[in-house]
């Protein structure tokens, strides 16, 4: 039987390219998105018959319980979850004047979102091993991102957000290891993706001048790459360990 995975935020970007890695890896894959079913569902093409797209607004309840019913009842498994939906604010702002309404948008989504996700795909993959599956060997990801350990004033939501999915990654990893269930996270850097279009120009300028030690643009399938290397279960044995998919950025230079 061919394993499955879910992949949030999987319309565009990093998790489209993420869910197309994991297609070519032999996973049936769930993309989910906000997108409407039918828009969803266009972006299926190059995909097989045994893939799907549920949508889900991963800070809704509702949502969330739904899209795990409907794997579980069209697939009767789910081996691999990929948290990657989120969001940027609305509106960067400085921290001095940033407003309730942007925190609560971006967290609501980025850390609240993910974490109930990984509370409700563990209790679902962990339901599943009390069933004796055949070849089962659950994961979780988490996408993150440099923001999580590096200050941007004018997107402090952000930062915040994406800080918080480094611990709930932790938090995860260790409470799901005594079951044999894996948790990780992958920190994007610099990625050329929608979400960073606006600000091209200035990253551009950034990468020339060194500010990674490899000088270009990410791309989301150097992301997709550290996700595929993950669902392979090579790395089980280092549950809580980080990715940096970010040119060298975390490397500390004079």
């Amino acid at each position: 039987m061919k394993k499955v995975c879910i992949v949030t935020g999987s319309a565009r970007g990093i998790g489209y390219e993420t869910a197309k890695t994991l297609y070519k890896d032999g996973f049936s894959v769930v993309l989910s998105d906000i997108l409407p079913e039918e828009e969803g569902r266009a972006k299926l093409e190059g995909f097989s018959e045994d893939c799907s797209y549920f949508r889900c607004d991963i800070s809704s309840e509702e949502d969330r319980k739904s899209l795990f019913d409907r794997v579980t009842d069209k697939y009767k498994r789910l081996d691999l979850l990929v948290n990657n939906a989120g969001v940027a604010p609305k509106q960067r702002m400085d921290i001095l004047e940033t407003t309730q309404e942007n925190f609560d948008g971006v967290l609501n989504i980025n850390l609240r979102g993910t974490f109930f996700m990984c509370q409700r795909g563990a209790n679902v993959m962990l339901g599943l091993q009390k069933k004796g599956l055949e070849d089962y060997n659950p994961r979780i990801v988490n996408i993150s991102s440099m923001s999580a350990y590096t200050s941007s004033v004018n997107r402090g939501e952000y930062c915040i957000s994406k800080a918080g999915i480094s611990m709930v990654t932790l938090l995860f990893a260790d409470r799901l290891a005594e079951y044999g269930i894996p948790v990780f996270e992958v920190r994007p850097g610099i990625i050329r993706t929608d979400m960073t279009a606006t600000v091209r120009d200035k990253y551009e300028k950034m990468i020339a001048e060194g500010v990674t030690p490899i000088r270009r643009f990410g791309l989301p399938s150097d992301v997709a790459n550290c996700v595929s290397v993950l669902a392979g279960g090579k790395l089980d044995f280092s549950t809580g360990q980080v990715l940096n998919a970010d040119g060298g950025f975390h490397i500390r230079r004079l």
